[in-house]
Protein backbone atom coordinates (compact mmCIF):
# COMPACT_ATOMS: atom_id res chain seq x y z
CA UNK A 1 0.00 0.00 0.00
CA UNK A 2 1.69 3.51 -0.93
CA UNK A 3 1.37 5.64 2.10
CA UNK A 4 1.44 9.49 2.42
CA UNK A 5 4.75 10.96 2.18
CA UNK A 6 5.87 14.53 2.11
CA UNK A 7 9.06 15.08 0.29
CA UNK A 8 11.50 18.35 0.66
CA UNK A 9 12.21 20.49 -2.48
CA UNK A 10 15.71 21.62 -1.31
CA UNK A 11 16.32 18.38 -0.13
CA UNK A 12 14.86 15.64 -2.02
CA UNK A 13 14.03 14.03 1.88
CA UNK A 14 11.11 11.81 2.05
CA UNK A 15 9.55 12.42 5.73
CA UNK A 16 6.62 9.25 5.49
CA UNK A 17 3.63 8.56 7.15
CA UNK A 18 2.93 5.46 8.94
CA UNK A 19 -0.40 5.34 7.84
CA UNK A 20 -2.90 6.47 5.11
CA UNK A 21 -5.06 9.33 6.73
CA UNK A 22 -8.91 8.20 7.59
CA UNK A 23 -10.10 12.05 5.90
CA UNK A 24 -8.32 14.54 4.17
CA UNK A 25 -10.32 17.88 3.56
CA UNK A 26 -9.55 20.23 0.96
CA UNK A 27 -10.90 23.94 1.04
CA UNK A 28 -11.01 26.43 -1.45
CA UNK A 29 -11.17 30.43 -0.60
CA UNK A 30 -11.19 32.60 -3.40
CA UNK A 31 -9.58 35.88 -3.67
CA UNK A 32 -12.13 37.84 -2.45
CA UNK A 33 -12.42 40.56 0.45
CA UNK A 34 -15.20 43.38 1.76
CA UNK A 35 -14.59 46.97 0.27
CA UNK A 36 -12.91 49.39 2.54
CA UNK A 37 -12.29 52.51 3.14
CA UNK A 38 -9.80 54.89 5.33
CA UNK A 39 -12.95 54.96 7.61
CA UNK A 40 -13.61 51.18 8.21
CA UNK A 41 -15.98 49.24 5.71
CA UNK A 42 -18.57 50.17 3.04
CA UNK A 43 -21.58 49.26 3.00
CA UNK A 44 -24.82 50.66 0.98
CA UNK A 45 -28.37 51.94 2.16
CA UNK A 46 -30.32 49.07 0.24
CA UNK A 47 -27.79 46.68 -0.63
CA UNK A 48 -28.15 43.16 -0.02
CA UNK A 49 -24.56 42.32 0.47
CA UNK A 50 -21.28 44.16 0.87
CA UNK A 51 -19.12 45.49 -1.83
CA UNK A 52 -16.41 43.21 -2.84
CA UNK A 53 -13.00 43.34 -4.28
CA UNK A 54 -11.46 40.99 -6.37
CA UNK A 55 -8.01 40.04 -5.54
CA UNK A 56 -7.36 37.67 -8.28
CA UNK A 57 -5.10 34.38 -6.45
CA UNK A 58 -6.81 32.95 -3.29
CA UNK A 59 -5.97 29.99 -0.84
CA UNK A 60 -6.13 25.89 -0.99
CA UNK A 61 -5.62 24.24 1.96
CA UNK A 62 -5.55 20.31 2.97
CA UNK A 63 -6.21 19.17 6.33
CA UNK A 64 -5.17 15.11 6.84
CA UNK A 65 -5.83 13.15 9.38
CA UNK A 66 -3.22 10.66 10.63
CA UNK A 67 -2.80 8.63 13.14
CA UNK A 68 0.21 6.85 14.35
CA UNK A 69 0.98 3.82 16.73
CA UNK A 70 4.31 2.32 17.39
CA UNK A 71 2.53 -1.04 17.46
CA UNK A 72 2.26 -0.85 13.77
CA UNK A 73 5.78 0.08 13.33
CA UNK A 74 7.61 -2.23 10.41
CA UNK A 75 10.33 -3.00 12.81
CA UNK A 76 12.33 -5.16 14.91
CA UNK A 77 13.33 -2.25 17.50
CA UNK A 78 9.92 -0.47 18.04
CA UNK A 79 9.92 3.16 19.78
CA UNK A 80 8.39 3.52 22.67
CA UNK A 81 7.44 7.04 22.77
CA UNK A 82 4.93 7.62 19.74
CA UNK A 83 6.46 11.62 19.31
CA UNK A 84 9.47 10.25 17.74
CA UNK A 85 7.16 8.95 14.86
CA UNK A 86 5.33 12.45 14.82
CA UNK A 87 8.44 15.02 15.17
CA UNK A 88 9.51 14.67 11.61
CA UNK A 89 6.24 16.30 11.07
CA UNK A 90 6.44 19.09 13.52
CA UNK A 91 9.91 20.22 12.19
CA UNK A 92 8.14 20.74 8.90
CA UNK A 93 6.49 23.35 10.35
CA UNK A 94 9.05 25.13 11.64
CA UNK A 95 11.13 28.06 9.99
CA UNK A 96 13.93 26.30 8.59
CA UNK A 97 14.01 27.85 5.14
CA UNK A 98 15.17 30.88 3.73
CA UNK A 99 13.98 32.93 0.85
CA UNK A 100 15.48 36.11 -0.39
CA UNK A 101 16.86 36.80 3.76
CA UNK A 102 13.18 35.56 5.17
CA UNK A 103 12.41 32.58 6.75
CA UNK A 104 10.07 30.24 6.12
CA UNK A 105 8.78 26.95 6.37
CA UNK A 106 10.46 24.44 3.76
CA UNK A 107 8.93 23.61 0.49
CA UNK A 108 7.40 20.29 0.77
CA UNK A 109 5.26 17.86 -1.81
CA UNK A 110 2.30 15.80 -0.61
CA UNK A 111 2.74 12.43 -2.42
CA UNK A 112 0.04 10.13 -2.42
CA UNK A 113 -0.44 6.84 -4.31
CA UNK A 114 -1.26 7.64 -7.96
CA UNK A 115 -3.08 11.10 -7.94
CA UNK A 116 -1.86 13.13 -5.25
CA UNK A 117 1.22 15.44 -6.05
CA UNK A 118 0.68 19.11 -4.38
CA UNK A 119 3.04 21.23 -3.47
CA UNK A 120 2.72 23.54 0.09
CA UNK A 121 3.88 24.31 3.03
CA UNK A 122 2.98 23.20 6.87
CA UNK A 123 0.83 25.84 8.14
CA UNK A 124 0.09 24.28 11.05
CA UNK A 125 0.10 20.61 13.69
CA UNK A 126 -2.16 19.45 16.21
CA UNK A 127 -1.63 16.67 18.21
CA UNK A 128 -3.26 14.04 20.59
CA UNK A 129 -1.79 11.34 22.76
CA UNK A 130 -3.30 8.38 24.35
CA UNK A 131 -2.30 4.59 24.96
CA UNK A 132 0.04 6.12 28.00
CA UNK A 133 2.99 3.59 29.29
CA UNK A 134 3.88 3.82 32.88
CA UNK A 135 5.86 6.44 32.65
CA UNK A 136 3.72 8.25 30.87
CA UNK A 137 5.06 8.19 26.95
CA UNK A 138 2.13 7.95 24.96
CA UNK A 139 1.99 5.39 22.02
CA UNK A 140 -0.96 6.69 20.24
CA UNK A 141 -1.08 9.74 18.17
CA UNK A 142 -4.33 11.44 16.70
CA UNK A 143 -2.39 14.06 14.16
CA UNK A 144 -4.15 16.79 12.40
CA UNK A 145 -1.85 18.79 9.48
CA UNK A 146 -2.90 22.05 7.46
CA UNK A 147 -1.14 22.28 4.36
CA UNK A 148 -1.31 25.47 2.02
CA UNK A 149 -0.80 24.84 -1.65
CA UNK A 150 2.01 27.34 -2.83
CA UNK A 151 1.50 30.02 -5.44
CA UNK A 152 0.41 28.39 -8.75
CA UNK A 153 -0.68 29.81 -12.04
CA UNK A 154 -4.37 29.19 -12.90
CA UNK A 155 -2.99 27.00 -15.90
CA UNK A 156 -0.78 24.97 -13.65
CA UNK A 157 -3.56 24.19 -11.29
CA UNK A 158 -6.06 23.34 -13.71
CA UNK A 159 -3.60 21.16 -15.70
CA UNK A 160 -2.57 19.54 -12.39
CA UNK A 161 -6.28 18.93 -11.51
CA UNK A 162 -6.79 17.10 -14.96
CA UNK A 163 -3.92 15.19 -14.54
CA UNK A 164 -5.16 13.58 -11.11
CA UNK A 165 -8.26 12.83 -12.90
CA UNK A 166 -7.13 11.04 -15.44
CA UNK A 167 -4.77 9.08 -13.01
CA UNK A 168 -8.20 8.51 -11.21
CA UNK A 169 -9.77 7.30 -13.81
CA UNK A 170 -7.54 4.60 -15.88
CA UNK A 171 -7.43 1.38 -15.06
CA UNK A 172 -4.26 -0.03 -14.92
CA UNK A 173 -5.51 -3.49 -15.38
CA UNK A 174 -6.95 -5.23 -18.43
CA UNK A 175 -10.87 -6.67 -18.48
CA UNK A 176 -10.24 -10.45 -18.29
CA UNK A 177 -6.47 -9.99 -16.36
CA UNK A 178 -6.14 -9.82 -12.40
CA UNK A 179 -5.00 -8.26 -10.17
CA UNK A 180 -2.72 -9.25 -7.49
CA UNK A 181 -4.07 -8.83 -3.58
CA UNK A 182 -0.91 -6.94 -1.81
CA UNK A 183 -1.00 -7.19 1.92
CA UNK A 184 0.19 -4.26 4.45
CA UNK A 185 2.63 -4.90 7.52
CA UNK A 186 1.27 -2.41 9.14
CA UNK A 187 -2.21 -4.20 9.73
CA UNK A 188 -4.71 -4.50 12.65
CA UNK A 189 -5.21 -7.75 14.23
CA UNK A 190 -7.84 -9.67 12.42
CA UNK A 191 -7.31 -8.01 9.21
CA UNK A 192 -5.13 -9.58 6.19
CA UNK A 193 -3.92 -5.70 5.52
CA UNK A 194 -5.40 -6.06 1.66
CA UNK A 195 -6.84 -2.43 1.25
CA UNK A 196 -9.76 -3.73 -1.34
CA UNK A 197 -10.38 -0.09 -2.33
CA UNK A 198 -6.46 0.42 -4.21
CA UNK A 199 -7.42 -2.79 -5.72
CA UNK A 200 -10.69 -1.66 -7.35
CA UNK A 201 -8.58 1.56 -8.75
CA UNK A 202 -6.06 -0.81 -10.38
CA UNK A 203 -8.72 -3.02 -11.63
CA UNK A 204 -11.26 -0.74 -12.63
CA UNK A 205 -10.43 2.99 -12.28
CA UNK A 206 -12.01 3.86 -9.40
CA UNK A 207 -11.92 2.64 -5.33
CA UNK A 208 -15.67 3.82 -5.25
CA UNK A 209 -16.12 0.39 -7.97
CA UNK A 210 -14.93 -2.34 -5.20
CA UNK A 211 -18.17 -3.70 -4.88
CA UNK A 212 -18.12 -4.39 -8.59
CA UNK A 213 -14.79 -6.22 -7.86
CA UNK A 214 -15.72 -8.21 -4.21
CA UNK A 215 -18.96 -9.67 -6.67
CA UNK A 216 -16.92 -10.40 -9.74
CA UNK A 217 -14.66 -12.69 -7.21
CA UNK A 218 -17.68 -13.69 -5.06
CA UNK A 219 -15.97 -11.99 -1.93
CA UNK A 220 -18.01 -11.48 0.84
CA UNK A 221 -16.02 -9.92 3.45
CA UNK A 222 -13.42 -7.89 1.43
CA UNK A 223 -11.56 -6.99 4.39
CA UNK A 224 -10.68 -10.75 4.87
CA UNK A 225 -8.69 -11.71 1.61
CA UNK A 226 -5.27 -13.17 1.83
CA UNK A 227 -2.29 -10.93 0.46
CA UNK A 228 -1.23 -12.95 -2.52
CA UNK A 229 -5.15 -13.45 -3.73
CA UNK A 230 -5.29 -13.11 -7.64
CA UNK A 231 -8.89 -11.18 -8.64
CA UNK A 232 -10.04 -11.44 -12.10
CA UNK A 233 -10.80 -7.76 -13.15
CA UNK A 234 -14.39 -7.45 -14.83
CA UNK A 235 -15.57 -5.48 -17.09
CA UNK A 236 -17.23 -2.18 -16.78
CA UNK A 237 -20.15 -2.04 -18.65
CA UNK A 238 -23.23 -1.18 -16.61
CA UNK A 239 -20.62 -0.36 -13.73
CA UNK A 240 -21.71 2.28 -11.21
CA UNK A 241 -20.30 5.47 -11.20
CA UNK A 242 -20.56 6.09 -6.97
CA UNK A 243 -21.11 3.77 -4.07
CA UNK A 244 -22.73 5.60 -1.54
CA UNK A 245 -22.30 3.09 0.89
CA UNK A 246 -18.37 2.72 0.67
CA UNK A 247 -17.85 5.32 3.35
CA UNK A 248 -15.24 3.97 5.54
CA UNK A 249 -15.47 4.45 9.33
CA UNK A 250 -13.80 7.22 11.35
CA UNK A 251 -10.65 5.53 13.28
CA UNK A 252 -10.96 8.10 15.98
CA UNK A 253 -11.61 11.80 16.92
CA UNK A 254 -8.89 14.05 15.69
CA UNK A 255 -7.54 17.37 18.09
CA UNK A 256 -9.65 20.34 17.24
CA UNK A 257 -6.16 22.41 17.28
CA UNK A 258 -7.02 22.77 13.54
CA UNK A 259 -10.02 24.97 12.75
Amino acid sequence: MERVAFLIDATGARVDCLLNPETVQVTRLAGVRRRTSTEGQLTGVGLADDPLVFTGGGRTELVLDLLFDVDFVESQVRPDDVRSLTRPLWMLAENSAVEHGWLRPPLVRLVWGKTWNVPGVIVAVAERFDAFTGTGSPRRSWLRLKLVRVAESADQAQAGFEEELTAAGTPTAAPGGAVVAAGDGAAAPGYSGVRFDLLAHDALGSPLRWRLLAEHNRITDPMSVPAGTALAVPPLTGAPATDPTTRAPAGGTAPDGLR
